[in-house]
This record gives structure tokens, sequence and C-alpha cells, in this order.
């Protein structure tokens, strides 16, 4: 069997960095991709220092060529099984099994949409999730955002700082406070209560509602369920959180010894370079407690690395 100093699951912003930092540490890392990363739709991200505007596929292309100096082993298979082993970690992917010291996961969350007929197909094009990255470029346009209750009032107000003509899409009844109406008709922030029939439009979102209204948006943005993208997690017996993330202390260490986490699985503030430095942090204390266990090994009184060697759990709550 193949043995490798840490195995990372899933080839995002958080897993490419946190293999790049092991790699230079000279750790033997598997890399399993599992696939194209959650904003591949997208046509470009912004706020990545010296990349703005470079489509997540290219920043993925681009994370992966960096690797290419460094002892990581990049493999395109899925993570299938992860079992812990007295002194590490056995790893399933298509082909075969193989042996970590450690593990990191940053295997990412995935987007559950609302069942609207027409929001899938423009997923990532005229239909987006965060204003911060697709905000700039439909600014000051005729702006929807879909929702209701806290959620569709919050994020109103959010992408009202891009466009002053913003529109609510509730899709049925809303779910709003008084106050949160009156927060809306101040900023004349439109309400629409009517059923989405269906999505159209090319360029721009044509909304279609059940009573035969129309409206011409040039973009939507929406706040989707999310879940899992994977099920090592709880697999593996990591402790999850209220909103099913993996719970990991400041330094990414899941509460099962020897195993971190990173990025979007975390409940870590969905940015790119947020993901990205999230990878590192955990990674830098992984590579840390292997270290320690190194020195140790040849005699050195070398102290416990805190929390790893100790078997503590994290200490609680989201990524920050």
């Amino acid at each position: 069997m193949q043995e490798f100093d840490a195995v990372v699951v899933g080839a995002g912003p958080a897993g490419l960095n946190a293999a790049l930092v092991l790699g230079g540490a000279g750790r033997r890392v598997l890399l399993l991709d599992g696939g194209p990363p959650r904003n591949a739709k997208a046509t470009a991200a912004h706020g990545v220092f010296t990349r703005d505007g470079t489509p997540p596929t290219g920043l993925k292309t681009l994370g992966l060529a960096d690797l290419e100096p460094y002892p990581v082993t990049v493999c395109p298979d899925m993570a299938r099984e992860a079992r812990c082993l007295p002194d590490g970690f056995a790893v399933r992917h298509d082909g075969g099994w193989v042996r970590a010291r450690r593990l990191l996961l940053a295997t990412g969350v995935r987007d559950v949409l609302p069942n609207v007929p027409g929001l899938r197909e423009r997923w990532g094009h005229t239909v987006h999730h965060c204003p911060y990255c697709d905000g700039w470029p439909n600014r000051e346009h005729l702006l929807g955002v879909l929702g209701s209750g806290q959620e569709g009032h919050h994020l109103a107000l959010s992408v009202r700082a891009w466009s002053h003509r913003v529109v609510l899409l509730t899709d049925g009844p809303d779910e709003l406070t008084d106050e949160q109406r009156e927060d809306l008709r101040r900023l004349n922030v439109r309400v629409h209560t009517a059923p989405i029939l269906r999505l159209g439009g090319q360029d721009t979102v044509r909304v279609k509602f059940r009573g035969g209204e129309q409206i011409t948006l040039h973009a939507i943005f929406l706040n989707p369920t999310q879940v899992q993208n994977s099920t090592l997690p709880a697999a593996l017996g990591c402790e999850l959180n209220g909103k099913s993330r993996v719970v990991v202390n400041e330094h990414g260490m899941t509460s099962v010894r020897g195993v971190w986490a990173a990025g979007d699985m975390t409940g870590a503030p969905q940015y790119v370079m947020s993901a990205a430095a999230s990878g590192m942090l955990a990674a830098v204390s992984l590579n840390t407690t292997l270290i320690h266990e190194d020195v140790r090994k040849l005699g050195a009184a070398f102290h416990k690395s805190p929390g790893e060697e100790a078997g503590e759990p994290p200490s609680g709550g989201e990524a920050s």
C-alpha cells in the first residue's frame, strides 16, 4: 500500500493551498481532486489577489501547476472511504487504498438550488450567490434577490450596495416582519410576492410570474441551501454543527485526532481567498504535528503539539 505523510481530499482553493504548503515543507502528499469547483459555472472569480477576473477553472489550472515542483501526487479520483488506523489513516479512492499519517479534508459543500424552472440553467451566469464575487459586473443595473424572511431582507439590503435598483422576489407569500417591510420600503426595494412560473432570457433574466406579470432583471442573487459535498466527515466521526458544517478550532483541527478540515465545509466565509487561507492554516498546523512527531522519534524532548497529541476536541463553533 502506498504511503504518504498527508492525504488532502479536495482540490478547490483550500485543498490546493494546503497541498502547496505541505509540499513546500517537503511532505509526501496525495491530493485527491474529486472534480470541478463549486463555482465552476461562474465566468470569473473576483476579489482574488493578483488574479481578479480569472475563471474559477482557470484558477484551479494555475493552482495545480504550482504544485509541480513539489512532492505532491495529484490524482483525479474521488476519496470513497477513509478509516482510522492506530498510526494514521487508510483512504480508498478509485485506484485503490493508500495510507497516510494525517488527513486534511477540503471537500466543500454542494448548493441545493430552489426548484424554480430555468434557474439551474442560469446559475453562475445571470443567477449568482455572492455579491462580493459578482456584484461589480452587475453594478447599477436592475437586480433581483430571491428569498423571503430574514434571509431575503438581509441579502436585498446587501445587494443594494452595488445598485439602488433592487427588487425582492419571495416566490409566494413573504415571511417578512412589518419592520423588515418598512426597511425595504424606505430603501425603495420593491417586493414581488407572486409565485414564479419560470426564468428565461440569455444575458438578462426574464422572470415570469404565475399571474402573467413579467419583469426583466440584469441578474439575480440568492443564498442557496448547502449540504456537505462528501460523506467522509460524518463517516470519520467529525463533529458537525447545527448547519452541518465541520466543527474546527482555530488551527483547522476537527474533533477526530489527526484530521483537519478547511474551506467552505467548515462554515468559513465562502470566498476564494478565505478558503485558500484556511487551507494554509490547516496545513501549517498539520505539518507542525508531523515535525513534533518526527523529532520525538529521534529522542528529542519536544513539547506536545497543542490539542493534537492530547486528543483535545476543537473549541467549537464555525471557522472564522
